[in-house]
């Protein structure tokens, strides 16, 4: 058991320690030496666990997935009065606070495309905008949504200004800030809610 612990821990600290080094020096340029120390753990650990970089990235890949989905399913949890078009809102503050926070999501973000053909279940993005899309249909079937709306078309929008948040973020940390979703939502919120909303949508959050 002590073992299975162990392998369990190193696995671990393998993915964090490479989220944190392909977030801050890319795929391609990172080093698995560096992962090493900074997991703490020997080349031949890694090779154990992970018998290729593309293997390694698709581990992180995967685990910055699950946190996408307990992010939006811990949102899910609390009924808005204003609506699903207020949970998606509040969902992109949770997703951003943690691209702030995480560098296992951070990096979940920046390595679409890089584990082509490796069996990923879905890039972090595409979940998020599946997520997106989905709730925005949601919306627009309870009548939350301007009809001449396309919901897939909001929610690559969404995405495409989450990732570029990332992307600015990691030159200035700024960017990656409650002010600046704020600013992009009191711009699109108008432009897609039914006129006469019964509730005022928040635009900073609920």
């Amino acid at each position: 058991m002590a073992k299975q612990e162990r392998a369990v821990r190193t696995r671990k600290a393998l993915i964090t320690a490479a989220a944190e080094v392909f977030s801050r020096e890319g795929y391609r340029t990172a080093s698995l030496t560096v992962i090493c120390r900074l997991a703490g753990v020997s080349s031949g650990a890694l090779h154990f666990h992970f018998p290729t970089k593309s293997a390694l990235a698709l581990a992180v890949e995967e685990a910055a997935a699950d946190r996408l989905r307990v992010i939006v399913e811990r949102c899910e949890k609390f009924e808005q009065p204003e609506g699903v078009i207020q949970l998606v809102v509040d969902a992109s503050y949770q997703v951003v606070e943690e691209l702030a926070a995480d560098p296992v999501l951070r990096a979940g973000f920046e390595l679409g495309g890089h584990t082509e053909g490796m069996g990923s279940a879905g890039r972090v993005c595409d979940l998020w905008q599946c997520w997106v899309a989905s709730a925005l249909e949601h919306a627009q079937g309870d009548g939350g949504l301007r009809s001449e709306v396309v919901p897939g078309q909001v929610a690559a929008l969404v995405v495409a200004v989450t990732a570029g948040l990332e992307e600015l973020g990691r030159r200035d940390s700024r960017w990656l800030s409650h002010p600046t979703l704020t600013v992009f939502w009191r711009l699109v919120l108008p432009q897609v809610a039914p006129a006469g909303t019964r509730l005022p949508l928040q635009f900073a959050g609920s």
